[in-house]
């Protein structure tokens, strides 16, 4: 850099860049000389750090600097580094030797930081100063030669050779310049008396003091010498020591003794009486910090010392005797001061509201953390610690630089948010430390599939519900937060027969209520098993199933139906037998039959005869349960030959459901019967005697399948009373009674006559169920004829009541 005149304007000819990789710490280093102009290039910072231009603006590539964010910027479409403002090294690192900005330069996706150091290289741009344009001096002519009259010397702005000063005094024949050695500068520069003086010669001198720099081109400053020549006080204070060294903590307190200056005065009298104080041409301004005190020359604390604001203080002290004119000594006082741990770390997180996801890999960098202390030496060393017992950990990248990252898995549904801490602590006795706290929010993930309470529910509903009645209701609960907890349930498709299930029952996709589409039939569909689905929101949708046994449960729907007798007369449905008269009291002439397609109670038929038109006493009676008509009497012939019998045929459901047969009984001469139905008689006897031999092996046949059936409704029984109470729907139906007493026993409520079951899966299937009732061993002698006809005479019968009873 050249400068023309006295350094007002300056033309930039040339500009020096270095860039230098070190691959152990993984900084990029640029120098660039300082007051560049705008749009200098620095570097290329982008090409240096391996990055390609293409993603300098979709990774969000950024330049920090602390203090120093506007002197430098980048060029996202070229990537390179250019100055952006000015830059005055003198003004950034002040008289520091070394002098550098240092850059963090941050990517996102993923996230990486460089860091990156300028170094602001000098130009010489400052001329040496003076601390005041003239100096007036006061020599005795009295005087020795070679006495030595104390000069500030100038001070540079710049470093290096570039404030390397020399000293030129103008030409005179009285007075030389001592100016002292580059190993010894803190002594000041020196007049040296080489002619006597003669006030009546020449009572004031005036010299030009010029001091120039080592800079190319050199710049020069200049100072006035205004000596006045004395007479009589001629003998000037002198110190003990030309330069005093002392030591001092910094924060001492206000009145602290720092040293106890000591000068001496060869006079007598007030030329011999010194006052002390600071020079008055020094460029400092030590009276904020230090107070001298001028009758003994001590220097005590009169303000805040910080080390970390003026690490030495170099005071000039001035040493006046009262003579006339008054004599002058001066000495040097250096003042270092000691570093004490007073100022606590500081922590600088990027960023205090963090997400991460819960299923992040180990090692993801969530944070970047830096440290920094205004101390020195242990006192200024950090270090950085997290608190314990949390998936993160702190790993080092640069000096002072951390990056916060994951250690181990998340789970948000165990931890949703973690608070860390972070301490920096410095290296000091006593220690100082600083905390800062950071929110790491676990961002969830669809990790966990709907869960139902149990795998399957029981529900009752009892038949011809309403369409569209609601029967349960099912929930599943998603451990997952957001759209990835939100469930929506569907059923799992099956065919129920030949129809599709959904044509039966329906779930709301939200509520889980399950809906029945259609009334239901105990008598067509007795258990209906099948699956709902829940499912979640989340990418990729996580699901789970649930099974749901519903029974439909009988009601007294149907009415029993009357079965025609193979063989036997009768116009309009009605039963025709004719009757010998000369049978005895308890013969059975006839017998009704008849089935009901419900279950159970519903099912299970009992028979009454309705009284004769008139209130005439009839001849014969019915069975209770097995619907045979027997005599009461031995016939005669005052009763009518032709015998009209109406039996009422009823259920035992709530309401009681009916039917009437109507049977004609003819009563004949004993003669007449066997003629007239003897053909029809040798057939039935044929028919029955070939269905004595069959039901034999039905008989055996139902009681093994019934055994069978019981066992395994006894464990069903047990199993579901262990397990939780079924929940019933809205159209459920009260609590059964499972047990029924009548008149000849006990009957089961769950004595059916056929069950069907559809699980959605394969056709129906048909179980057959057989229960003869128990008939009390003190029965009255009326009854004997239905006990008879139950366990005895007529095989078939037994076979057909045991089907009703089913």
């Amino acid at each position: 850099v050249l400068y023309s005149g006295q350094g007002t304007k300056h033309l930039l000819l040339s500009v020096l860049f270095l860039a230098v990789w070190e691959a152990e710490s993984g900084q990029v280093h640029y120098s660039v000389p300082e007051e560049a102009k705008h749009g200098t290039f620095v570097g290329r910072i982008a090409q240096d750090l391996g990055l390609e231009l293409t993603e300098l603006v979709p990774r969000l590539f950024r330049v920090a600097s602390k203090g120093h964010e506007d002197l430098l910027e980048v060029n996202l479409q070229n990537g390179i580094l250019f100055v952006n403002s000015r830059i005055d090294r003198e003004e950034l690192c002040v008289r520091s030797a070394e002098c550098s900005i240092h850059l963090e330069v941050i990517v996102d996706r993923p996230l990486q930081v460089f860091h990156v150091e300028v170094e602001v290289k000098d130009i010489n741009d400052n001329p040496p100063v003076f601390p005041a344009a003239q100096k007036n001096l006061f020599v005795s002519e009295t005087r020795a030669l070679d006495s030595h009259f104390s000069l500030e010397g100038a001070s540079d702005a710049d470093i290096g050779a570039n404030a390397l000063l020399t000293y030129r005094l103008s030409p005179n024949e009285y007075f030389s310049l001592l100016v002292p050695t580059n190993d010894d500068q803190v002594k000041p520069l020196q007049l040296v008396l080489k002619k006597p003086l003669d006030r009546e010669v020449a009572s004031e001198l005036l010299l030009v003091l010029q001091a120039t720099d080592g800079g190319k081109p050199e710049l020069t400053g200049s100072t006035e010498l205004h000596i006045t020549v004395l007479d009589a006080n001629d003998n000037a204070p002198v110190f003990d020591k030309a330069v005093y060294r002392v030591k001092l903590l910094e924060n001492s307190r206000n009145g602290t003794l720092v040293i106890r200056l000591n000068a001496s005065d060869l006079d007598e009298g007030s030329n011999s009486h010194i006052l002390y104080s600071f020079a008055a041409d020094v460029s400092s301004n030590p009276e904020a910090f230090f107070r001298i005190d001028s009758a003994s020359g001590e220097i005590k604390v009169n303000g805040k010392i910080d080390f970390e604001e003026t690490k030495l203080w170099k005071l000039q002290i001035e040493a006046v005797d009262k003579g006339n004119p008054p004599m002058f000594g001066h000495c040097t006082v250096l003042i270092e001061i000691l570093d004490i741990n007073d100022d606590a770390p500081e922590l600088l997180v990027t960023s205090l509201s963090l997400s991460v996801p819960e299923d992040a890999t180990l090692g993801t960098v969530i944070a970047l953390i830096r440290v920094s202390d205004r101390d020195s030496g242990a006192n200024g060393q950090v270090t950085c610690s997290l608190i314990p017992h949390v998936p993160f950990k702190l790993v080092s990248t640069f000096k002072n630089y951390y990056s916060l990252v994951l250690e181990s898995a998340l789970d948000r549904e165990s931890v949703a948010n973690y608070v860390l801490v972070v301490t920096a602590r410095d290296g000091g006795s006593p220690s100082l430390s600083t905390t800062a706290s950071m929110s790491v929010e676990v961002a969830d993930v669809n990790d966990n599939a709907p869960a139902f309470a149990q795998p399957e529910y029981t529900v009752f509903v009892r038949e011809n519900n309403p369409p569209g009645c609601h029967i349960f209701t099912v929930s599943a609960r998603d451990a997952d937060a957001q759209e990835n907890a939100l469930v929506s349930y569907s059923l799992v498709e099956r065919r129920v027969g030949e129809r599709a299930l959904s044509s039966y029952v329906s779930v709301h996709a939200e509520s889980g209520k399950v809906y029945a589409l259609q009334p239901l039939d105990h008598e067509e569909l007795e258990l209906l098993q099948f699956q709902v689905s829940a499912r979640d929101a989340g990418v990729p949708p996580l699901g789970s199933n649930v099974t749901l046994q519903v029974f439909v449960l009988d009601e007294n729907d149907n009415a029993p139906a009357l079965l025609p007798r193979p063989g036997a007369g009768g116009a309009g449905g009605a039963l025709s037998e004719l009757v010998s008269r000369s049978v005895g009291a308890g013969h059975v002439v006839a017998k009704v039959r008849a089935v009901d397609a419900d279950s159970g109670y519903n099912a299970w038929l009992s028979y009454e005869l309705q009284p004769a038109a008139g209130g005439a006493r009839s001849p014969f009676r019915v069975a209770l349960y097995t619907g045979e008509i027997s005599t009461t009497r031995t016939l005669d012939e005052a009763d009518s030959a032709r015998q009209r019998l109406l039996v009422l045929v009823k259920d035992h459901g709530e309401p009681a459901l009916t039917a009437t047969a109507t049977v004609l009984l003819s009563l004949v001469e004993s003669g007449q019967a066997p003629k007239a139905s003897s053909r029809v008689l040798a057939g039935a006897a044929g028919a029955e005697a070939a269905l004595v031999d069959v039901n034999v092996y039905l008989i055996v046949a139902i009681c093994a399948v019934s055994s069978l059936l019981l066992v395994l409704t006894l464990l069903l029984y047990t199993a579901l009373r262990c397990s939780a109470p079924p929940t019933e729907g809205a159209c459920g139906p009260g609590k059964p009674t499972l047990v029924c007493s009548s008149a000849v026993g006990s009957w089961s409520y769950s004595q059916q006559r056929r069950q069907r079951v559809c699980s959605g899966e394969g056709p129906p299937k048909t179980d057959l169920m057989a229960f003869s009732p128990c008939v009390p061993p003190g029965s009255s002698s009326g009854d004997s004829g239905e006990q008879q006809g139950i366990f005895g005479n007529d095989v078939s019968t037994v076979i057909l009541n045991v089907f009703n009873a089913c």
